[in-house]
């Protein structure tokens, strides 16, 4: 498959990647017809999907099995009024509808919007309004099914409401009764445009109601790299990324760029994260590559890893925050295996990484996807030297790079204020050192100025997580009278730590950070707290910790 797409499939060398790598857009590429279809076509009975619950249900799907299907999907989605740039909101966490959903949504040229099952009924109703949805389709559990049906009243443009069960309430439709009575599909006259918008996340900002990122037909062909060459997979791949299907990651991990690849995607159903269950299942089904954020190998380096049989797994990916050195280092000793760090946004696919030919400097995000002219800007305008901090930018005055994306929808002004100039503007800062490696400093709101020194978040962060009282920490800068700022730590402690609270180890854990990174950082202020505000995706919300203590 890969061959249809790329003039060069392997690689020795980050010189030969730059200079060669090339990816070949049909037109009218629709991941559908074009992938699914033709892997169902050529090879019917190549394994796409292996999926299994924590209540030890397991079922395999082919390509073939995908391809039927996502066809019966989309006949009923057809039935009732979805067709090209209709606007369907997915609730299905880990289920393997979602992918004849998501997949059926595509063939249709309709619009499909991932969502968590942790969203609210204010949450459903703001994105109803602001997309326009016209369809949910959801897993038939109460808390969801209750929060959709209280928002149902406040949204005029929601037509249908869709149940996989195993709750179907009154007045919703049955998945799978839908799918199974379904008339045969016939793809639909229309033809795609590569422009036309076929994916719609609301991103979990900080601050403020989440943007609507559009991502184009076009956006899974930026995903080959992420699949091929930081996955490192091949066709006989099996590959496990952890995410909820609500999350930009599951389509960066369980989806795109790994059936491109040919990879068999693994995925776990679970309603609790365990860090014992993921490493049976590594066990179990003989996972051969693994894809986590950095804090689930924080959980698993904790176990006793000699219990468990993981001699499978060949590869480890690690995104979604910044890598603590102490983690990777870790991780290596336990199992020899390298964690491959990578960074990119819901605005973007994979846009730093390190990949099988490049030496991983723990720390690092990697080294620049050839698809993105990524370059540092300074606070002044000028491009950053090695060493210096900028804010991480995305040149197009050669070209919109494959997977970047179209827009904020229906918000022309935040889409300006981001990308405007030729330069899209990520908000987050780093540094580059003389080989071409980006350091992850932290969001450019986060960055603390004090006494002229300008302090990432992540470097503190990093020292205080090598000190065995700390679970989960944050940093932030409070204002000072003298210094302009201050550094500020506010920290969940481990069990074994809470009863020592107080002023010996808030001292010991100063001096901890003196002795790991450049004494000028460490946190002057301490906070102890049982958990760290977040926002709904899970990340750490600082403005939140920042606005308190302005008050």
């Amino acid at each position: 498959m890969l061959e249809k797409f790329l003039n060069k499939t392997s690689f020795s060398s980050q010189e030969d990647f730059m200079q060669n790598f090339k990816v070949k857009v049909p037109e009218n590429f629709n991941f559908g017809y074009d992938v699914v279809d033709e892997w169902a076509r050529i090879q019917p009975d190549k394994k796409a999907l292996c999926w299994t619950n924590d209540k030890g249900e397991h079922i395999d799907f082919t390509f073939a099995d995908i391809k039927r299907e996502s066809d019966k999907t989309a006949a009923y989605f057809k039935s009732l009024g979805i067709g090209h740039g209709d606007m369907v909101m997915l609730i299905l966490k880990r289920r393997y509808e979602f992918w004849f959903s998501i997949i059926a949504l595509h063939k249709l040229g309709a619009v499909c919007i991932p969502a968590t099952h942790l969203l609210t009924e204010k949450d459903i109703i703001y994105r109803c309004n602001a997309a326009d949805i016209k369809m949910i389709v959801a897993v038939g559990d109460k808390i969801v099914t209750d929060h959709i049906n209280r928002s149902i009243a406040d949204s005029p443009s929601l037509q249908h409401c869709v149940s996989i069960g195993p709750i179907v309430p009154e007045g919703w439709k049955d998945f799978h009764t839908g799918i199974d009575t379904a008339k045969p599909f016939e793809r639909p006259n229309f033809v795609n445009n590569n422009n036309d918008t076929s994916l719609l996340y609301f991103t979990s900002g900080t601050t403020g109601n989440p943007k609507m990122v559009a991502h184009d037909f076009t956006y899974p062909l930026g995903h080959i790299i992420t699949g091929s060459f930081w996955h490192n997979l091949h066709e006989n791949s099996l590959h496990l990324t952890l995410a909820d299907t609500g999350w930009g990651k599951a389509v960066w991990g369980k989806l795109y760029g790994q059936w491109i690849a040919g990879a068999n995607v693994f995925v776990y159903d679970f309603e609790k994260f365990t860090p014992a269950d993921v490493l049976v299942m590594i066990e179990k089904y003989n996972i051969t590559s693994f894809c986590a954020p950095p804090t689930v190998f924080r959980f698993l380096i904790r176990e006793d890893l000699s219990k468990f049989n993981i001699s499978s797994l060949k590869y480890c990916t690690i995104a979604g925050e910044a890598l603590n050195p102490k983690v990777y280092e870790e991780f290596f000793r336990i199992t020899g295996i390298k964690l491959m760090e990578g960074f990119g946004q819901t605005e973007t696919t994979l846009t730093i990484a390190t990949y099988p030919w490049v030496k991983p400097k723990p720390g690092s995000m990697g080294i620049r996807n050839p698809q993105y002219d990524i370059d540092l800007l300074t606070n002044d305008g000028r491009w950053a030297e090695d060493g210096e901090q900028g804010q991480i930018v995305i040149r197009t005055d050669k070209g919109k790079p494959l997977g970047l994306f179209k827009e904020y929808y229906r918000d022309p002004e935040k889409t300006q204020e981001a990308y405007h100039d030729n330069i899209y503007y990520t908000g987050d800062v780093a540094w580059r050192d003389e080989d071409g490696y980006f350091w992850f400093v932290g969001r450019a709101d986060d960055v603390i100025k004090s006494s002229g020194y300008r302090i990432g978040p992540f470097e503190v962060e990093s020292a205080l997580m090598t000190h065995p009282a700390v679970v989960e920490c944050a940093i932030t800068g409070v204002p000072d009278e003298v210094r302009g700022q201050v550094v500020k730590a506010t920290i969940v402690l481990a069990a074994s730590y809470k009863e020592r609270a107080g002023e010996d180890l808030i001292k010991e854990l100063q001096d901890h950070v003196k002795h790991v990174t450049a004494p000028y950082k460490y946190p002057r202020v301490i906070e102890f707290v049982e958990e760290l505000p977040k926002t709904i995706s899970g990340k750490i919300r600082r403005v939140e910790i920042r606005n308190k203590d302005n008050q």
